[in-house]
């Protein structure tokens, strides 16, 4: 058991490295689609990202808005 204790420190660094893949594009879309950024944090809870991943699909953008664009509905 002993031999492990020193993959703990890795496993945390490839955790962060892969929530920081994760968040900076969301970050993006979220402020592109007029949302506050900090809603991509929502992404890293369990079944609440898939709620905001519907959520930015179908809702209208703050940034669309008044814009004139027609958006397909599905």
């Amino acid at each position: 058991m002993m031999m492990h204790e020193g993959f703990a420190g890795l496993h945390l660094l490839w955790m962060i490295v892969m929530m920081i893949l994760v968040v900076v594009p969301f970050w993006k879309i979220c402020v592109k689609a007029g949302y506050s950024g900090w809603f991509s944090l929502l992404i890293l809870l369990p079944l609440i990202n898939l709620v905001f991943l519907y959520f930015l699909a179908f809702s209208e953008w703050p940034s669309q808005r008044g814009t004139g664009r027609v958006t397909p509905r599905v």
